[in-house]
């Protein structure tokens, strides 16, 4: 009897656990594969609002220590706002208003006499308490409602990396990312507002759904976590500022990043902006300079060319070369920046004393189609796949010249533009071992139903060797410890490999005008380096020749915070 018992619960508890299965499956196929075809079926019934105009996800930065603060999120108002025309007694009004907010009197009156206008905002609170009292006083032609903004707690922080969110009219005016992070992550940050219910039983396989779809837009409804750190950032940004007081460059800007990883841990521009209040801004400022402005940046491309030389077996370090000032080439005379010659000097005396010619040797040693061949490895001329939008290439049609000058000034950075985050990737080969590595910002994007994905380093390819890496590492410590104004910037027990650069700015009619671009860029601890840092600035004024006089300082102030900060051991 009680076998017979027990063998019942079993068959009765099988039945129900292939029912269940049953039923998950069908709604799994329904919802999940076939959920296109039942969509507006599902959205008639058990509904709950789930997004409105402005919902949004969120962009963080993250601390060292991995803590994540808001870069960008979603704060609710409370807006006041007045149908002139339905106001019967505006004093009255005013009054009773101001004693919640106080508003500007004549402005408030001003706005009250436009009867035929039906909206006019007041005021705005993110005090509910004020914004519940301000409906409470049912005041005939003021309405008060909640509206979602954008809202940016660092204010110009990192603005040029964040972009901004306005009104795209192609979309029916909904809010869409139109620059910066906020454009290119746009399809993840965006919440669906096409409707605003879902079906309340289904929205679990819904979302499994939009997240596991296709591999391009794999995570919806998410948050993305960035590779900056907010402290950093902000160091950087002050520090831009004090430069742009002293010299009052057109523009200028500074990145920091991990050489091994790619990941950007700082990046600043000024002009800059403030992403939540930008309407009385020239557009043209919120272009990415990162990406999208391409520099000649003079003498620190000179390492790329001899690290070249020296992976291709042509030179040493200790390759000598007859410095006579000058080169003549194609009918061009090409000179040392301070017209001097230095007569039998080696390498490293070209990295020293930034020697035009002897970049000019290296590359004659190389020949053009192997030079051409390094500098394309290097990546100058390509887009480097940063998750930023409208990146552009780099400006190496020089490389592709019958005119040996053309070749040469290339060897020394004239003549070639590239990209901030072209130099930055180039340039981090030569911290790193030889490597190409694609930057990036988002270190990793929080998609729905707690899915992740976490950006992984992508090497591209290697360029040089190791050990061409380091030894080009060795001579760019030398030239910071000797030729940098004889050692004056030498950091005691950290090994720092650096270089200046100083170029001139071409005039729009095949020439150059007399504005320079200054440029300097280091990386450390040089032989296992944590970051490499850039710095650069157009057109500085007030006397500014070279960037050894400009940029070096602030280098260095930027590298002593930053070993501090991540308490870096030293190297030595």
């Amino acid at each position: 009897m009680k076998y017979s018992y027990l063998r019942r619960i079993y068959f009765l508890s099988a039945i129900a656990i292939l029912f269940s299965l049953v039923l998950i499956v069908r709604l799994f196929l329904i919802q999940v594969v076939n959920g296109g075809n039942y969509s507006k079926m599902a959205d008639q019934q058990y509904q709950k609002p789930v997004a409105d105009i402005f919902s949004r996800g969120s962009i963080l930065f993250q601390e060292k220590g991995g803590g994540l603060i808001s870069a960008a999120t979603v704060k609710t108002v409370y807006v006041l706002a007045m149908n002139p025309n339905l106001v019967r007694d505006a004093e009255s009004a005013y009054q009773k208003i101001n004693t919640l907010i106080p508003i500007d009197k004549a402005a408030f009156f001003e706005k009250a006499r436009k009867i035929n206008d039906p909206y006019e905002v007041i005021a705005k609170t993110e005090d509910r308490i004020i914004g519940d009292s301000a409906r409470a006083l049912n005041l005939p032609g003021i309405s008060v409602y909640k509206e979602n903004q954008r809202y940016y707690p660092g204010g110009r922080l990192a603005a040029h990396l964040l972009g901004i969110v306005a009104q795209d009219k192609s979309e029916g005016d909904r809010f869409a990312g139109r620059y910066g992070l906020e454009r290119f992550y746009d399809n993840i940050l965006r919440r669906d507002s096409s409707s605003l219910y879902v079906n309340f039983f289904a929205e679990m396989f819904s979302n499994v759904k939009k997240t596991v779809s296709t591999d391009k837009q794999v995570f919806v409804d998410g948050d993305i976590v960035l590779s900056v750190e907010p402290n950093v950032e902000s160091y950087l940004g002050k520090e831009l500022a004090s430069i742009q007081d002293k010299w009052s460059p057109d523009s200028i800007g500074g990145v920091i990043v991990e050489p091994k990883t790619g990941r950007i841990i700082a990046a600043s521009f000024l002009p800059d902006f403030d992403p939540g209040d930008f309407t009385k801004e020239n557009p043209s400022v919120f272009s990415d300079p990162l990406v999208e402005n391409v520099y000649e940046m003079g003498s620190i491309v000179k390492p790329l060319t001899i690290s070249a030389g020296i992976d291709a077996g042509v030179i040493k370090p200790d390759t000598k070369y007859d410095d006579t000032g000058y080169v003549l080439l194609s009918g061009k005379r090409i000179e040392n920046h301070d017209h001097k010659a230095m007569g039998i000097v080696d390498m490293q005396a070209v990295l020293d004393n930034s020697l035009n010619t002897g970049a000019v040797f290296v590359m004659k040693k190389l020949g053009r189609d192997k030079f051409r061949s390094y500098m394309e490895s290097f990546g100058l001329g390509d887009k480097t796949g940063i998750d930023l939008p409208s990146e552009t290439h780099g400006l190496v049609s020089n490389l592709q010249s019958h005119y040996d000058v053309d070749y040469a000034t290339a060897a020394f950075g004239q003549g070639i533009a590239v990209t901030p985050i072209g130099a930055i990737r180039a340039l981090s080969a030569l911290a790193n071992g030889g490597l190409i590595v694609r930057p990036h910002l988002a270190d990793s994007i929080n998609g729905a139903m707690g899915i992740n994905k976490t950006t992984e380093v992508e090497v591209v390819r290697r360029v040089i060797s190791s050990q061409t890496a380091g030894e080009i590492t060795g001579m760019l410590v030398h030239a910071f410890e000797h030729g940098l104004l004889g050692g004056k910037y030498i950091i005691k027990q950290y090994s720092v490999a650096a270089k200046t650069g100083t170029a001139q700015i071409p005039d729009g009619k095949k020439g150059y005008s007399d504005k320079t671009l200054h440029s300097f860029f280091g990386y450390f601890p040089a032989y296992n380096a944590r970051f490499l840092v850039l710095l650069y600035m157009v057109n500085p004024k007030n006397g500014a020749l070279f960037s050894s006089d400009t940029l070096a300082e602030p280098f260095v102030s930027v590298t002593k915070f930053l070993l501090n900060y991540y308490e870096i051991p030293p190297d030595r």
